[in-house]
């Protein structure tokens, strides 16, 4: 039910984010951590420097400055069906740069891509490799994946990609189950 409420609200979504991100600066001087590379040096590595982040949600905690910069969107997310979201982010793919190939090793938490403005859409120069299966991303569609399973992505455009990035707990788990990893995430 969640990827339908998303998917209806990508107009909305994608008007705020090219609306407030068009001001670079702005953005930049108001917000937290904006189009941050992975912190974590192996995730550096292993995505390269041309995948950066700008977090609304971290491990089920609102990022305050980035959520009133985008206060739609956040709203939209913090009503999804369900209550799934872990974590929230757009995400900035460089042009004519790769994702390597990597795993999060966690697969209590699956990911999901919201494709909010991709490089000539449809014509399969932005990619996503899960295992041996490739899609390529298409404007206001929504992709749902195990990030335990390898996968690597591809932009083969002069231009950059952005997506929103959910990362939703696993529909199999159990209200006790998310409350023990959600301990984990407050010890953290």
């Amino acid at each position: 039910k969640w990827v339908e409420a998303l998917r209806k609200e990508y107009n909305r979504i994608k008007e705020e984010f090219l609306r407030v991100s068009v001001d670079e600066e702005r953005l930049r001087k108001r917000g937290n951590n904006v189009w941050m590379a992975a912190a974590d040096e192996k995730y550096a590595e292993q995505y390269g420097p041309d995948w950066k982040t700008l977090v609304l949600c971290d491990r089920r905690r609102w990022d305050s400055l980035n959520c009133k910069l985008f206060p739609k969107t956040t709203k939209i997310l913090r009503s999804l069906p369900g209550d799934p979201v872990v974590e929230a982010f757009f995400a900035l793919m460089a042009p004519n740069s790769v994702i390597n190939k990597h795993s999060d090793s966690c697969n209590f938490i699956l990911t999901s891509h919201l494709a909010l403005q991709i490089p000539e859409s449809g014509n399969n120069k932005c990619r996503l490799t899960v295992g041996n299966e490739t899609r390529e991303w298409v404007d206001g569609e929504v992709m749902l994946f195990d990030t335990s399973i390898l996968h690597a992505a591809v932009n083969e455009t002069p231009k950059p990609r952005y997506i929103l990035m959910l990362r939703v707990w696993h529909p199999e788990l159990r209200g006790v189950e998310r409350e023990g990893i959600q301990l984990t995430f407050d010890a953290l």
